[in-house]
């Protein structure tokens, strides 16, 4: 009996040694950085956003062209009695960014102005990389910036959204400065008054990126100043070729109505 008593003294003390020494294993947690979308529209009012319509002065939403209602940002001509006479206006948020992803949904509703432009239809856009609204002139047309050119379908036929114009500014695509005004994407047209999904990636003055539905359609590098403007041109002009590193962020007004909606943003290193 003392034999056993004895084996199972030395085997419990091996046992306890043997835990003892076994390394300590932790759980090693993996470092993936949680994004931080924050909301640029709070699907209440307009704080936060300056307007600017052509012809008017900053901070004037003339005829109450944007306004908030069910949580979406709508473009709203219904005190225009159907005359836009080249009022083109856009909504600027009150802040410059540089390195960043936007996302938001939009669609186009009801039916364009009589007077609007025949591009116009269906047509309206993001612009980024915008001079500040405070500087822009009484009757300047668009903002010095990259246009994300929004465009929907027109019930039949091919009609690529996303596209990009370049109002007083010139970008890099292939290698190569392009100096056209606009260019095709290679998205799909959606037509009627669907919700479609545009997110756009901003990296500073390299590269930008436009997103539809989660499909990258336009890739593009080094936005620059330079083109025509119809706004102080002598001052743009001596600033062509200087990179365009940051800027604000501006919804269109072109004639017809559009809604924006979930209007977000994520700040890149």
């Amino acid at each position: 009996m003392r034999y056993y008593l004895q084996l199972f003294c030395s085997i419990l003390a091996i046992l306890t040694i043997s835990c003892k020494e076994k390394p300590e294993t932790k759980k090693v947690e993996t470092s993936k950085e949680t994004e931080k979308w924050v909301s640029l529209f709070n699907g209440k009012d307009l704080n936060d956003w300056t307007v600017k319509i052509k012809g008017h002065p900053a901070g004037d939403n003339y005829k109450n062209t944007f306004i908030v209602e069910d949580n979406c940002l709508k473009v709203n001509y219904d005190a225009y009695n159907d005359t836009f006479n080249s009022t083109f206006g856009h909504i600027y948020y009150n802040k410059a960014f540089s390195n960043y992803k936007l996302r938001l949904q939009y669609r186009f509703t009801g039916k364009q102005l009589s007077d609007g432009e025949s591009w116009a239809t269906a047509n309206s856009g993001v612009m980024i990389h915008c001079e500040d609204p405070k500087n822009i002139g009484l009757d300047q047309n668009f903002p010095v910036s990259i246009e994300v050119q929004l465009l929907g379908g027109l019930g039949t036929g091919e009609r690529p959204t996303a596209n990009l114009c370049t109002p007083g500014t010139h970008v890099v695509i292939d290698n190569k400065i392009a100096t056209d005004h606009c260019f095709q994407s290679s998205s799909k047209t959606y037509h009627g008054d669907q919700w479609v999904k545009l997110e756009i990636e901003v990296r500073n003055d390299s590269i930008i990126k436009h997103i539809i539905n989660d499909e990258v359609v336009f890739t593009y590098t080094k936005p620059q100043i330079g083109g025509s403007v119809d706004f102080n041109e002598e001052f743009w002009k001596s600033k062509e070729g200087i990179p365009l590193k940051k800027g604000y962020i501006s919804l269109q007004s072109e004639s017809h109505p559009i809604e924006f909606k979930t209007i977000e943003i994520l700040e890149l290193e």
